[in-house]
C-alpha cells in the first residue's frame, strides 16, 4: 500500500490537482489499483454542474495518469526512483475513451491500470474505472517519462 504522503513524493502533482488518494495494490511493470474518495469539496463541483455535480470525465482520465505515473516510477530500478524529483511524466495520447457511467459526490473512484506495453521510457497503459465494482470510464494512455 502506499499512502497520500508517499504519493506526493512520487508525483509532482497537488491539491486541487492531486487526484489519487491512496494505492491498495501493486505489481512492478505489471499493473496498479489506486482510489480517489469523490467529495462535494471538490473545487470542480462549482461550475460541473451547479445543482446536479458531476464529476468530470476529464478528470476520471487524468486520475488514471497519475496511477500510470506512479506504476511507472516505482517499476524503475532503485538508481532511477531515487531520481523522481528530477522527472515528470507526460501524456502522449488517450485512445479508446469512454465513460459509461456518471461519477458522483461520495463515489469512491477506483482505478485499474494494466501495462500493454513498456520500452524504454514509454508506457502504454489500459484503464478503467470502477465505482462499487462496476466499469465507469475506461482509456488505453500512453506516457513518457522525460526529464523535467
Amino acid at each position: 500500500m502506499i499512502n497520500i504522503n508517499q504519493i506526493q513524493e512520487i508525483l509532482p502533482h497537488r491539491y486541487p490537482f492531486l487526484l489519487i488518494d491512496r494505492v491498495t495494490d501493486i505489481k512492478e511493470g505489471q499493473s496498479i489499483k489506486a482510489y480517489k474518495n469523490v467529495t462535494i469539496g471538490e473545487h470542480v463541483f462549482q461550475g460541473h454542474f451547479p445543482g446536479h455535480p458531476i464529476y468530470p470525465g476529464v478528470m476520471i482520465i487524468e486520475g488514471m495518469a497519475q496511477a500510470g505515473g506512479v506504476l511507472a516510477f516505482k517499476s524503475m530500478d532503485a538508481q532511477a526512483q531515487e531520481e523522481t524529483s528530477d522527472k515528470v511524466v507526460y501524456f502522449m495520447s488517450i485512445d479508446k475513451a469512454k465513460f459509461r457511467s456518471p461519477v458522483t459526490p461520495g463515489d469512491r473512484l477506483e482505478y485499474r491500470l494494466e501495462v500493454l506495453k513498456h520500452k524504454g521510457s514509454i508506457w502504454v497503459l489500459m484503464g478503467k474505472a470502477y465505482v462499487d465494482e462496476k466499469l465507469v470510464a475506461e482509456a488505453e494512455l500512453k506516457a513518457m517519462i522525460v526529464d523535467k
